[in-house]
């Protein structure tokens, strides 16, 4: 089996939670052929989506000059690899989707994951919208006004996210009395340039935001990510704790909600953000989560990730 990676430059990867890795090494470990490259190194030659793609020889190791081996870059059908990962960390800018564009072009001829019509169509914030049954009240304007109105109407708190934002930037928990909230919702908006979403703050938040990963619609764990004190946000890179955590009714309701929906958009590998039991976020670009939960349960959550991409791109196989 042969995989193509498409990250960031592999010298700014954070090992010890990066799922990308934890996906290579599993792929090392079975034999398999690991290549990689960046989208700058994706192009088109007539119909053919082509990259300049290095053999990337991978190892467990703490830091990224121990962990990689990569070898002189060659030129590529993309159809030549059995599946393509399209990992590259957000944001969503111009460049983003000029690659998802040239991506297109190898619908058919290998595995994309994730297909880059739905990363194209399913923005992270606005995409769990279409569920409303599952997700906390949530308003999208360019309107401080609005946003202040919706406040009041949610009990005084709100928390407040850029509609292209990523990793926890641009995260405000907007509270009734704040002398810094009229600020917060001009800025968050732009002074009315920018669609800011707006969801009724959920008081579990401070208990953890759930990441729930799948693949191919099916779980194959979940983290708990624990916000620090006097930190609003539990994303891992800015200080929040991992913690071990069991999927509920709930989850699995949500799971079987979205997992139809999700298979019809090509998003294979997927990261749903639950809070209190409700949906807050889907994250198709780069999910994480995989390397926590394999610390957490002391187990290889990569190997039913590989099994399931390996099966696809054998079927994709036997269909061409």
């Amino acid at each position: 089996m042969r995989l193509l990676f498409i990250l960031d430059p592999l010298d700014r990867l954070a090992l010890a939670g990066d799922t990308s890795y934890a996906l290579m090494l599993e792929a090392a470990a079975r034999g398999w052929d690991v290549w990689t490259c960046g989208i700058e190194q994706l192009g088109l030659v007539g119909d053919e989506a082509v990259a300049d793609a290095s053999p990337t020889i991978v190892m467990p190791a703490a830091t990224p000059r121990e962990a990689f081996q990569i070898e002189a870059a060659s030129h590529h059908r993309l159809a030549e690899f059995d599946a393509v990962l399209m990992r590259k960390d957000p944001p969503v800018d111009v460049n983003y989707l000029h690659a998802t564009w040239i991506l297109e072009h190898a619908r058919g001829k290998t595995l994309l994951v994730n297909d880059p019509r739905g990363l194209r169509e399913l923005n992270e914030h606005l995409a769990v919208l279409r569920f409303p049954q599952l997700t906390p009240p949530t308003i999208v304007t360019r309107s401080a006004d609005k946003l202040r109105r919706f406040q009041a109407e949610q009990g005084g708190t709100i928390v407040v996210k850029p509609v292209d934002g990523y990793g926890g930037l641009g995260i405000f928990v907007v509270r009734r009395g704040d002398p810094n909230a009229s600020s917060i919702l001009e800025t968050s908006t732009g002074a009315g340039t920018r669609w800011t979403l707006a969801q009724r703050y959920l008081p579990e938040a401070v208990h953890g935001d759930k990441r729930i990963v799948l693949v191919d619609g099916e779980p194959v764990g979940a983290v708990l990510r624990v916000p620090a004190e006097a930190e609003a946000r539990g994303n891992l890179h800015v200080g929040g704790r991992a913690v071990q955590a069991d999927l509920d009714a709930r989850d699995r309701e949500i799971i079987a909600a979205l997992a139809p929906f999700l298979r019809a958009h090509g998003q294979i590998l997927v990261g749903l953000d639950v809070i209190g039991g409700m949906l807050t976020e889907l994250n198709i670009t780069s999910p994480t989560g995989v390397r926590h939960i394999a610390r957490l349960e002391d187990r290889n959550v990569a190997a039913p990730i590989l099994d399931r991409i390996g099966q696809m791109a054998a079927e994709l196989r036997a269909l061409g």
